[in-house]
């Protein structure tokens, strides 16, 4: 490689990770505040009011507990906060009784491990138990007796909880932008099974079974930032208003859910039905059109379920909705132009995953099936 194309990469790289770095760094202004605020306060408040010595703990303790995750959850904060303390006032009972030195902080760490283990399977509780347990046993006792430092701890979790529940980031950011990628994601395989029936391109029908059984991850992400957001909404006062649209995102990813799995279905009939020429020209194109159609809805129902303003998402709702009750009512192989059994298969599969669209714009699933032909 030339000398001078070596530097323009190495440019090109050190641009892209200051950029990046940038991004990063402007994004984590409101929590680097929080986790300062929470550290400065518990020391502060362990110092002047409770008249400890250095009580380092105190920052530790919440800082370790408030941690750097984009959405702090309540029950990450109260295992991290407990690991803390228990750890701390472990070390601080075995100090008692053991004394200080190697052999005594490999018994301390040891027990505290076990005791962690038959308290909790999570590996952060484990780690912060044990851990916390090491440093008391290694650091000399402070001033007041062992046991301060154990209040210390204490203090440390109850301000990182205080912040979690009073200060929370809105709790609708992450399961609005996860949503938004996954319904990216579903419009790209219908959009990709249309272009396989186009193609009569069975491989690359099969690339679009491959993506939406891919979807299942970014699946299981939304679903645990659900339950996060859910669980914010319900104990902080700034959101406890937004229950309401969290319980209405809660009921269209579940069906969601299930169009994603029955869009892993059609995609792998789908790939049968092109190996074997299953559709005529005219059914190629109507089935296409249909698949296009509903891929069009699926990111007009991505917009408005990821959007901040209710107007904007009631209308787009209501676009989405019109737009796939469309879709649904050509759903008859005679419609489609389809006659051979194998075909027909293929509509039979398209109708529930839009009907499961359908129930994701609000309606019931009686409601969503009414717009379906009878076969």
């Amino acid at each position: 490689m030339p000398p001078r194309q070596g530097v323009s990469k190495a440019l090109a790289f050190l641009r892209k990770r200051s950029r990046i770095g940038f991004r990063r760094s402007s994004n984590s202004v409101v929590p680097a505040l929080q986790m300062t605020a929470c550290a400065v306060g518990a020391y502060a408040f362990a110092e002047h009011v409770l008249g400890h010595s250095g009580p380092l703990f105190a920052a530790t303790s919440s800082m370790i507990s408030l941690g750097f995750s984009r959405d702090p959850r309540i029950r990450r904060v109260l295992e991290v906060a407990i690991g803390c303390t228990l750890g701390i006032s472990v070390g601080d009972l075995l100090l008692t009784f053991f004394g200080t030195g190697l052999w005594q902080a490999a018994v301390v760490l040891f027990i505290s491990i076990l005791l962690a283990r038959f308290l909790d399977s999570g590996t952060i509780f484990t780690t912060q138990l044990g851990l916390q347990s090491l440093l008391v046993v290694l650091l000399p006792a402070p001033q007041g007796g062992p046991f301060t430092r154990s209040v210390d701890a204490i203090v440390g979790g109850l301000f990182a909880l205080a912040i979690t529940v009073l200060l929370p980031r809105d709790p609708r950011r992450e399961p609005k932008t996860n949503v938004r990628g996954l319904l990216g994601e579903l419009s790209g395989v219908l959009r990709d099974g249309a272009s396989a029936l186009r193609q009569s391109d069975s491989t690359l029908a099969w690339h679009a079974l491959v993506r939406a059984r891919s979807c299942q991850a970014q699946l299981d992400t939304l679903t645990g930032g659900m339950r996060a957001a859910e669980e914010v909404a319900r104990i902080s006062p700034a959101y406890r208003r937004h229950r309401d649209e969290l319980g209405d995102l809660r009921s269209a990813i579940d069906s969601i859910d299930l169009a994603i799995r029955n869009s892993r279905v059609f995609s792998r009939r789908l790939t049968s039905a092109i190996n074997h020429a299953a559709l005529t020209d005219e059914a190629i194109e109507t089935l296409g059109q249909a698949l296009e159609d509903t891929a069009d809805a699926v990111d007009v129902l991505s917009r408005a379920l990821s959007a901040g303003d209710s107007a904007e998402r009631r209308l787009n709702l209501r676009q989405a909705r019109n737009e796939l009750a469309a879709v649904a009512t050509d759903l008859h192989p005679v419609t489609l132009n389809i006659s051979r059994l194998e075909g027909e298969g293929l509509v039979l599969l398209l109708r529930p995953l839009v009907v499961d669209l359908l129930s994701a714009t609000g309606l019931s699933h009686e409601d969503a099936s009414g717009y379906l032909p009878r076969l």
